[in-house]
């Protein structure tokens, strides 16, 4: 599938390759006989909010890693703004937001993110920081005296302790309750809206299917789908047609329903049946041919979700 490569926004900086923050050519990174990430390729561009989604064992920890310069690949390029991720990341180019790692604990929050912001060759202001990432309230706060909630926040102050053209983001909003999520993700558009590239991990489908610009989806350390949220729903190619049924079922019927043309999943609660189909015009008409008379009949095409998962069960 092709993506069509968005007009830079103001405020955007990128080197190298004309209009490119980030390029994987024919990435390759094994542990043992496990590829973890297996002939990657793919672009970033200035302003895009993308969401990198896959299956636990996708490759996405170690497609970050690999970007942000944490660990070599064994074959391939990886390079950030024209360079490499280390002199992008030692530039000041990138910040980031990783699961793994701790936090200091025996300082305050805004020592903690003072300290962020000394480093960054471009720092914001503290007080900047802190507000942003709704922390001002609790600046005073010993680090291990945090929810694993406000751990995510200051996480997300660091990582926006300067002014960086990058941001990659590992989880995000886990341990988040919903009206942090909600602020966490106003700024983020804020941030790509100033011309930022923000790429983004997330196990919350609904989330990428909200945010993203553009939506990755990895299985087996490999590029399945490249696009918008809609595209990937469409490269599913698949629909959902839900029904109801009066009258007890028996096993027969369920197994000619079962065996209806194009199902590829079938759930039935009580009187109400739902089916996932290839071809949703011969899942009907076969459906009718039975001498059924199902009521309130809705054909719709899949979820983000639905859609990732016929994606990556059939890459299985």
């Amino acid at each position: 599938m092709t993506t069509t490569t968005p007009t830079t926004r103001t405020g955007a900086a990128t080197d190298g390759v004309a209009g490119t923050v980030v390029s994987f050519e024919n990435v390759t990174k094994r542990y043992g006989a496990v590829r973890a990430v297996d002939g990657l390729s793919l672009q970033l561009h200035p302003g895009e909010t993308v969401a990198l989604l896959g299956p636990n064992g996708a490759g996405k920890s170690t497609t970050l890693d690999l970007l942000l310069g944490l660990r070599p690949a064994d074959s391939g390029t990886v390079r950030l703004f024209g360079t490499t991720p280390r002199e992008a990341v030692a530039a000041g180019r990138v910040g980031a937001m990783l699961q793994s790692g701790g936090l200091m604990e025996e300082v305050t929050v805004r020592e903690l993110v003072a300290l962020g912001c000394t480093l960054h060759p471009r720092p914001y202001p503290v007080d900047e920081v802190l507000s942003r990432a709704d922390l001002t309230s609790i600046a005073d706060r010993k680090v291990n005296k945090l929810s694993g909630g406000q751990e995510q926040r200051v996480r997300f102050a660091l990582a926006t302790a300067g002014h960086s053209d990058l941001i990659v983001l590992d989880e995000p909003t886990t341990g988040m309750d919903v009206t942090a999520r909600q602020a966490f993700w106003s700024t983020m558009r804020q941030q790509a809206e100033m011309g930022r590239t923000v790429l983004f991990a997330t196990h919350y489908l609904e989330e990428a299917d909200a945010i993203a610009d553009r939506v990755l989806v990895v299985a087996k350390g490999r590029l399945l789908a490249d696009g918008t949220a809609a595209e990937i729903k469409a490269k599913a190619g698949a629909r959902k047609v839900s029904f109801d049924l009066e009258g007890p079922g028996d096993a027969a019927l369920e197994a000619s329903l079962r065996a209806l043309p194009g199902t590829t999943r079938f759930e039935r609660h009580g009187s109400t049946v739902r089916i996932q189909s290839r071809d949703a015009d011969a899942t009907v008409h076969a459906l009718y041919a039975l001498g059924l008379y199902p009521r309130n009949l809705e054909v719709a095409g899949l979820g983000l979700e639905e859609a990732f998962i016929a994606l990556t069960e059939e890459a299985a």
